[in-house]
């Protein structure tokens, strides 16, 4: 993972090379929280390869690039 402060700034470091997916820093956030916020709950089990598909995908985040395997 890189953070970068703009769009220019994703330029001028990929050189001209393809972007991956990029999200924003409040994107970020979002995923972190919906992503972790169940872990230091007591009765806390893994979530199902579904259940975190259906975490990318409420937030936004489809596409080839955010699909899990």
């Amino acid at each position: 993972m890189n953070l970068f402060r703009s769009e220019e700034h994703i330029a001028g470091w990929l050189g001209g090379r393809e972007p991956g997916a990029t999200i924003s820093v409040a994107k970020l956030s979002e995923l972190a929280h919906a992503w972790w916020d169940d872990r230091v709950s007591l009765e806390w089990v893994p979530h199902t390869r579904e259940q975190n598909q259906a975490i990318l995908e409420g937030l936004g985040l489809v596409g080839e690039f955010w699909q899990l395997p």
